[in-house]
């Protein structure tokens, strides 16, 4: 028997379990401290009501011997990939129904998809960057490059004609930096990909977000998408659905093979999301659903913009916020960004993560989340704004 000796060049352990065993530890020694997390990326709203109606509807027929249903199909029903489809048509996106995949989540698809690709592969991803990307092919034992993203292009770099990738990661908005790409920008990549022969693995995860038109909530939506990028989605963010599970991944019938080879490794490794799971997704994309997720996403939004006027009366640089959840801040005195955390946990009992959890460009950075309750967010903030001016 012989290990997978590519696990020997991961980190000691997961950026979040560190921080996670950091936070027990000074709860312990201090009990009677309240101790607010704005770190992971969890959300705290509850499921919409049109959700938990189709949940409850869904559970009930599960208990009928008519409307009992079993293993269902691997790739999604139907009912829920025709939801998914109408949802991207309004955004003027036209999908096959074989080419949507329903999954468990974006971040298992994100990993899983490597088993479509050959090892020999070499993977581009923006610095810093979600550490699901690089983790899962250290895993397999793939070369990994890095695209130099920083605060002089904004988080956002573009390609380098220099630079040769066979599958390239792009987060639009991003995770941690809350960057998002506009239409132009995200074009270059597309052509970089196709006059490289790469496929773009693009997560989407935070598109709801984006509130301007003019920025893309969909790779397909720049020309020339399908023909070198897959899209990965989630409604962990979307629909508070991080304990419910359920994503889906659109992989074009124009990527040739791909689509047949995920088709297969699903079907041989996957059982598919439970019916009563499917249906509450399904509900998400009706016009109800749609309307009360979207009271959610700006409760959200109204946190993120609580945070970023505060860092911006304690004269704090940052990004992110106004298309995304997450908020990337400048850690001050030249603080690294553990360093950081450790004062913000010792003297204000605030909890975000270190930057350089993501990669070695975020070292000095700290991303902060609104995913929190709008109460513990205007509490963190008023005592950030104490401590810091």
């Amino acid at each position: 028997m012989n290990i997978n000796e590519n696990y020997q060049n991961l980190e000691e352990s997961y950026l979040f379990s560190t921080v996670a065993k950091k936070v027990n530890e000074f709860i312990q020694k201090n009990p009677e401290k309240k101790v607010i997390r704005l770190g992971i990326g969890d959300v705290t709203r509850p499921l919409c009501k049109a959700v938990i109606e189709a949940l409850h509807k869904a559970v009930d027929e599960m208990g009928v011997q008519a409307t009992f249903r079993g293993y269902g199909p691997e790739q999604g029903y139907d009912f829920l990939r025709e939801a998914v489809r109408g949802y991207y048509a309004k955004r003027n996106v036209q999908l096959e129904l074989d080419e949507i995949f329903i999954s468990d989540g974006a971040k298992s698809d994100l990993g899983n998809i490597l088993d479509i690709f050959s090892k020999d592969n070499t993977v581009l991803v923006p610095d810093p960057v979600y550490p699901v990307y690089v983790d899962t092919n250290i895993m397999a034992g793939r070369k990994v490059i890095f695209a130099d993203a920083n605060g002089e292009n904004a988080f956002l770099p573009l390609p380098d004609e220099k630079t040769k990738a066979d599958i390239i990661y792009i987060c639009s908005p991003n995770n941690p930096t809350g960057a998002a790409y506009n239409k132009e920008q995200l074009k270059k990549w597309v052509d970089y990909a196709l006059s490289n022969k790469a496929v773009i693995l693009f997560d989407a995860a935070y598109e709801c977000f984006v509130s301007d038109e003019e920025l893309p909530k969909s790779i397909y939506e720049i020309e020339g998408a399908k023909e070198c990028a897959i899209e990965f989605c989630s409604l962990s963010k979307t629909a508070g659905f991080t304990g419910t599970r359920c994503g889906y991944t659109i992989v074009p019938k124009t990527l040739g093979k791909l689509n047949k080879f995920w088709l297969r490794r699903q079907t041989t490794k996957f059982n598919g999301v439970p019916y009563i799971i499917q249906r509450a997704a399904e509900a998400v994309f009706s016009e109800n659903g749609q309307a009360e997720i979207k009271e959610n996403i700006n409760y959200y939004k109204e946190n993120a913009k609580v945070i970023s006027d505060t860092l911006d009366k304690c004269n704090i640089w940052h990004v992110g916020g106004k298309h995304s959840p997450y908020i990337w801040l400048k850690c001050p005195n030249n603080m690294t960004s553990w360093e950081f955390f450790d004062y913000l946990l010792e003297k204000i009992q605030v909890v975000g993560t270190p930057g350089s959890g993501f990669g070695k460009n975020g070292e000095g950075y700290f991303r902060l989340t609104s995913f929190g309750s709008k109460e513990n967010t205007l509490e963190a903030m008023q005592r950030f704004e104490k401590l810091f001016r």
